[in-house]
């Protein structure tokens, strides 16, 4: 009877269950005898009874093959019996671990080994996500580590473990992730005014990036974002324009997080909105506005552009809470607009106003001349700032004339009026919508002269009858004049309303010559006189007397009246200094009479003659000098040398010499009289203070009277500043100016800055006059510079000074050096940076010999090189250096391996039976170390491991079992680079006695 005996173990490996069929026949009972297979000892009995069909065997060995016989108790004593063989499971490995050990590129499994026995290890590898097998390695039962390595950055592994025996197997598994990398390249530009830019290169190393972007300005994180693997850009929105954000990058794959590089950047600002500029209370005053934009900024700049070409002619900065301001003192009647200019960072944005004027001034200096015309009147004025002038003439009974004229036109004629009329006249600025209160002047036309005018006697020897025709346009009335014909003696004025024809003149001297002049009158202008003579019937000195005559120039000559009757009385006047003499006849009535058209500063001699009949007798002589007449065009230059000054003027004649006089002008005092005689119109003043302010004042002498001329002001030119000298700030992109102070005096010191092989404006920037440096701010990096110096002295300059310097050039940044896997080439780039240079010069040194290999210039736009024919595993070190002139600036240094080679020609041997000697050839250097393992052939046990220096060539391996057979592998290493060679097997030798 067969029993059908199986075996199973439900899952557990340290028991087994037995179970069997009932015999056909009744059993009796069952025994049980469990042994270990090729054992005849049993281990363990169990008996089971009737109607059982199953039984458990406890505290087994896990992994084991055991031999268990069961026999079925029949009737009359008869057995039955089945003899199986099982296999308990293996146990699973226990504390089974998987760590990265901070390595983005390699696993390393550790486990104990369960209790029992085992064939081996199977260890399964995956990738998390994608569930991809990435490893499938069978490995012997005693290995208890295991090194995944040539994995991927940043991502979740999970590791399988079964224990094998037979057929079966138990499993324990675990998960871990290989550390992130860190992304590079980070950089953030703005997209816009409300967004920014990010991009970063090596995003695949790690499972998550977290970014977060932080407002500078107010210290609040604005955004935070985690972005899967792969992302290598991302938008922010919503900003606020203007601002500057710093944005943090950090990577993270499991429990391991890296902080990765931060870069920081501003959003572009907005436009100020509804830029007005407008009228302000003040007088020549203009206020522009404006709508605050959204967002920040750091201030604005307001520019005040001048006419229609917007020329700039003033800058104002404002803080960027600001809305508004005000030019004051601006020029009236002139046409404007503004720009305002918002600033945030590098970043700017504008916006202009339409033109605005300010209110233009009433022309000065108005005049209404008729110049002698009775048809027509000159109106003059002022040049006054706007766009023209509204004029207007308004005589009492004629409408308005209305004239409008552009701006340059100071004069206009009004022809085609009446003779003898007042008008009036208005002209008013006017400047886009603003006109000026009008200036007003009001005069009149010149009258015709009266017609037909007679004078006679009527038979009268003490009266004079005078009649005329009326003018034939307006007048105001009529003014007369009488005169002794023969002395020009007046004797009376007459006025009379104009509607008078005729007058009596009355209580004049018998038999004398009278001569009368008549003009029309209209306001303050008389026509031109018509006269008449007549005579009334006809009488006759000591005390003459010259004197002098300031307005108009001249001398007078009195003369006491004769007795007795008198024809005429003749005048001779000379001067010895002028060859010519004056010979004058006047009437019997004149006592006196002033000589014009003399000449100035000049002695006169005059002598009265009486004529009376053929009779005539002379008086004594008198004499005088006429007022010299002041200098004029008196002019005061600076000389040929800084220490003089040039005097000049010219004469207007007379005078015996002259006195120039110099003071400083600050204190009035006279520091020297210089005399120089007439004829002389120019003088050099020498030994002065240069750069200083003198006044100089001219005298002109005659005889007793003196003259001043007009101060004159002028300047000495002052010296150049001396030792002047430039270099570059080495903490900020400036220029620092020295010079010493040179002799003299001097209002101030102006420098101009000019950028080499700029079309820009230069600089222009101002020192007191006790200054002996300046620091010029803001410049470009690695930019050379022309520095020109002057000293200034009101509006002269001293020679100019000049000097040209360069700053210090900014240095590279994000400097790299990477092994492309080669073992002689390395990769080198970085990031340009702001400014100018004359070249690169980047340096590579070998950090494993410690000497420098090369020394490379590169062009001023270079970005990167690659260095070739490199030695083998070593490390490399690598330093860029921007060079502007002398001056330098140095990147950090970074470092990297070349790849190793391979070991060549390895070989084994034993030399004993213990022993087992591995020797190998490298090229050159070659490689940091070396790395020797052996391992069992047979069992795959690794039985040795050894690390050695770069000079190794060969190990010996002691301790060995004799007579087995070895696998040996040697690896070369620089830094995180390795290059194994081939596995070589060979056997130690047979013990010696064994031999023999």
């Amino acid at each position: 009877t067969l029993l059908n005996v199986s075996v199973s173990d439900h899952g557990r490996s340290d028991s087994l269950l037995v179970s069997w069929d009932e015999p056909e026949e009744d059993a009796k009972g069952y025994s049980l005898v469990l042994s270990s297979l090729g054992s005849s000892r049993p281990l363990q009995n169990g008996s089971a009874g009737p109607n059982t069909t199953s039984f458990w065997f406890h505290g087994l060995t896990p992994g084991t093959h055991y031999e268990i016989e069961v026999t079925a108790t029949l009737a009359c004593m008869e057995t039955v019996s089945q003899t199986i063989t099982a296999q308990t499971s293996p146990s699973p490995v226990r504390n089974l671990s998987l760590s990265s050990g901070g390595s983005s590129a390699s696993l390393r499994a550790a486990w104990a080994h369960g209790p029992g026995q085992r064939d081996g290890y199977r260890l399964v590898l995956y990738h998390s996500d994608s569930q991809a097998l990435v490893r499938n390695v069978s490995i012997p039962p005693s290995a208890s580590t295991f090194l995944f390595d040539g994995l991927r950055a940043g991502s979740e592994y999970a590791l399988k473990v079964s224990t094998l025996t037979g057929s079966s197997q138990a499993s324990t598994s675990v998960h871990q992730w290989t550390a992130p990398s860190i992304p590079t390249q980070l950089r953030l530009s703005p997209g816009s005014s409300t967004s920014l830019v990010a991009s970063w290169a090596g995003a695949a190393g790690a499972s998550w990036l977290h970014l977060e972007l932080r407002n500078l300005l107010t210290q609040m994180v604005t955004t935070t974002l985690s972005a899967r693997r792969g992302l290598t850009s991302y938008t922010f929105q919503h900003l606020h324009p203007g601002t500057q954000y710093w944005l943090g990058l950090s990577a993270t794959a499991g429990s391991y997080t890296v902080v990765g590089p931060n870069a920081t950047a501003w959003t572009y600002p907005l436009s100020p909105g509804n830029v007005t500029l407008s009228s302000a209370e003040e007088q020549s005053s203009l206020q522009a506005r404006w709508s605050i934009p959204d967002g920040h900024r750091d201030f604005y700049l307001v520019t005040l552009r001048e006419g229609e070409d917007g020329v700039p002619t003033r800058n104002i900065s404002v803080g960027g809470d600001n809305g508004h301001v005000t030019f004051h003192g601006l020029s009236p009647g002139k046409q404007y607009s503004v720009q305002v200019t918002v600033v945030a960072g590098p970043y700017q944005a504008s916006a202009f106003s339409t033109a605005a004027w300010t209110e233009p001034l009433a022309p000065s200096g108005v005049s209404l001349s008729s110049q002698g015309s009775p048809h027509s009147l000159l109106a003059s004025w002022e040049e006054a700032m706007g766009e023209g002038y509204l004029l207007a003439l308004s005589p009492a009974e004629h409408p308005v004339k209305n004239s409008s004229l552009l701006r340059g036109v100071t004069s206009f004629t009004y022809k085609g009026l009446h003779p003898g009329t007042l008008y009036t006249f208005e002209v008013s600025t006017v400047a886009g919508p603003y006109t000026s209160s009008p200036q007003c002047i009001s005069n009149w036309t010149y009258p015709l002269p009266p017609e037909q005018l007679t004078l006679s006697n009527g038979g009268h020897s003490t009266s004079l009858q005078a009649s005329w025709k009326a003018a034939s346009s307006g007048s105001t009335g009529y003014t007369g004049t009488l005169l002794e014909t023969k002395s020009q003696k007046w004797v009376r004025n007459v006025t009379v309303g104009n509607d008078w024809t005729n007058v009596t003149l009355e209580d004049l001297v018998p038999g004398r010559q009278y001569t009368l002049e008549v003009a029309t009158v209209a306001g303050p202008y008389r026509s031109p006189v018509q006269s008449a003579t007549d005579w009334t019937y006809p009488l006759a000195p000591a005390g003459v007397t010259l004197t002098n005559t300031r307005r108009p120039l001249g001398l007078s000559a009195f003369w006491d009246k004769a007795a007795g009757d008198v024809d005429q009385f003749q005048l001779q006047l000379y001067s010895k200094s002028h060859a010519a003499q004056r010979n004058i006849s006047v009437g019997p009535n004149t006592h006196n009479f002033t000589f014009l058209g003399l000449s100035p500063g000049t002695q006169y001699f005059l002598k009265v003659t009486v004529l009376s009949g053929p009779y005539r007798s002379s008086s004594h002589f008198a004499t005088e000098w006429t007022y010299p007449l002041s200098l004029a065009n008196v002019s005061v230059q600076p000389g040929q040398r800084p220490q003089e000054l040039h005097v000049s003027w010219v004469e207007s004649g007379g005078g015996r010499d002259h006195l120039v006089q110099l003071s400083v002008a600050e204190s009035l005092s006279i520091i020297r009289n210089v005399s120089v005689p007439r004829g002389v119109t120019q003088l050099d003043l020498e030994g002065l203070v240069p750069g200083s302010r003198y006044r100089v004042e001219i005298i002109s002498q005659a005889g007793p009277h003196r003259i001043s001329s007009q101060t004159a002001i002028g300047y000495t030119v002052p010296l150049p500043p001396r030792s002047l000298s430039a270099s570059p700030v080495s903490t900020a992109w400036a220029l620092a100016v020295h010079w010493e102070t040179p002799p003299g005096q001097r209002d101030g010191y102006l420098l101009s800055v000019l950028e080499e092989g700029s079309s820009a404006p230069p600089r222009n920037l101002e020192a007191g006059k006790d200054s002996t440096n300046v620091t010029v701010p803001q410049l470009e990096p690695g930019t050379c510079y022309l520095v020109e110096i002057w000293a200034v002295a009101g509006p002269y300059r001293s020679l100019p000074k000049n000097i040209t310097s360069c700053t210090v050039p900014a240095a590279p940044t994000n400097l790299s050096l990477m092994n492309p896997g080669s073992s002689s080439e390395l990769y080198t780039s970085w990031n340009k940076p702001p400014g100018r240079r004359d070249h690169y010069r980047i340096t590579l040194y070998n950090l494993s010999t410690r000497s420098r290999v090369q020394v490379q210039t590169l062009s001023p736009d270079a970005q990167n090189i690659t260095w070739t024919h490199l030695e083998a595993g070593s490390r490399f070190a690598v330093q860029v250096t921007a060079v502007k002139g002398s001056s330098e600036a140095s990147s950090i240094n970074v470092t990297q391996w070349t790849h190793p080679l391979a070991p060549a020609n390895l070989t084994l041997g034993s030399p004993s039976a213990s022993v087992l000697l591995a020797s190998w050839a490298a090229a050159g250097r070659g490689a940091e170390g070396f790395v020797v393992d052996v391992y069992d052939t047979a069992s795959g046990t690794h039985v040795g491991h050894t690390v050695l220096g770069g000079n190794a060539r060969s190990h010996i391996f002691r301790r060995l079992s004799p007579g087995t057979l070895y696998s040996v592998s040697v690896r070369a290493t620089a830094g995180p680079f390795r290059a194994s060679t081939p596995n070589l097997t060979h056997c130690t030798r047979e013990c010696d006695a064994l031999l023999a």
